[in-house]
């Protein structure tokens, strides 16, 4: 027997897992991102800017803008990023901890943005230990 229910009466617990899940913690900020009575559209208005940039960014990409599409993929992300950080709310763009959310979305926003900016070719951006590891590896 353990600890007492609502109404006193002894109940028997079990240390096993409950068979299905009754409900999850929601994560931190993942409310709406607008009132309840506004559409639906404008409650997740956070993630559909990442995602409507993100598509603008493989759009331009297939029309062969390749550097231009992917920088905008990268700051879709960073934007994203940002909005975690700043926004109390951010609806279904919370998914984990605001930390690990900034992280995840910073770090893969920034290496976007860098692959992007070293691609062939003509790279706008260089970086000389790259070229001597490469010079080593596969030249």
């Amino acid at each position: 027997m353990s600890a007492p229910d609502a109404e006193g009466r002894p109940r028997r617990t079990t240390r096993r897992f409950p068979l299905f899940t009754r409900d999850t913690a929601r994560p931190e900020g993942g409310g709406r991102a607008a009132p309840g009575d506004a559409p639906a559209p404008a409650r997740q208005w956070p993630i559909l800017t990442v995602l409507s940039a993100v598509a603008l960014g493989l759009l331009l990409t297939a029309l062969d803008m390749f550097r231009v599409g992917t920088i905008l993929i990268g700051a879709a992300l960073l934007a994203g990023a940002v909005m975690r950080w700043m926004l109390p709310s951010v609806g279904m763009l919370a998914v984990r901890s605001r930390f690990t959310d900034m992280l995840t979305y910073s770090v893969l926003g920034v290496a976007i943005v860098v692959l992007a900016l070293m691609a062939q070719p003509n790279p706008l951006l260089e970086i000389p230990f790259l070229d001597d590891t490469l010079h080593f590896t596969v030249r």
